[in-house]
């Protein structure tokens, strides 16, 4: 009798900790990167400052990149065909993701998302304008709709969301670092 409480009591534990990890591991609500975009909002008219203490590109390199991250994901979110999606497992994706937190210097980022080298307050606005709209277009999509991410896998949608979320912060971060310094 003991020993299958002990099952019981392990099941248990593992479902909480199962449902913990998703939750933490995609999000579902919307509205959920306006205050970053704000944030962001706020840095424009600071993106041609530099600390190579921190980063060798500007604020507006960062501010630039996170915004063509948003859009560029969003539209392949829409492309994606739901019926196609193939849930998978990513080490380094369960552990980003569980601790809320993009590790500095460990990946690169692909030619598509890097800004040009002249990075005007006009561009980054349109961006900024885009990525409002295309996050609230991505909201009505299916669940399974996915997105391929080099390092994470295929992400669906509540797992796409939670990665812009962190790619988003870990962006601000830097800016910040660059800002303070």
């Amino acid at each position: 009798m003991r020993h299958l409480r002990r099952r019981g009591f392990v099941i248990l534990l593992g479902a909480i900790i199962s449902y913990i990890l998703y939750e933490q591991n995609s999000i579902e609500n919307a509205g959920f990167l306006e205050d970053s975009l704000l944030e962001i909002e706020t840095h424009l008219i600071k993106r041609e400052q530099r600390n190579l203490k921190v980063s060798q590109v500007s604020v507006g390199w960062h501010l630039g990149h996170s915004l063509k991250v948003v859009n560029t994901i969003c539209d392949a979110l829409t492309l994606s065909n739901p019926e196609k999606f193939k849930g998978n497992f990513s080490a380094s994706r369960l552990y980003c993701f569980t601790i809320g937190y993009i590790p500095r210097g460990v990946g690169k980022s692909p030619k598509s998302v890097r800004p040009t080298a002249l990075i005007t307050p006009e561009e980054l606005l349109l961006q900024l304008q885009t990525a409002r709209k295309k996050l609230r277009s991505i909201e009505g999509l299916d669940d399974k709709a996915h997105f391929e991410h080099p390092y994470f896998k295929t992400l669906d949608k509540g797992q796409t969301k939670r990665f812009i979320k962190l790619h988003t912060e870990h962006h601000l971060k830097i800016i910040r670092d660059i800002l303070e310094k």
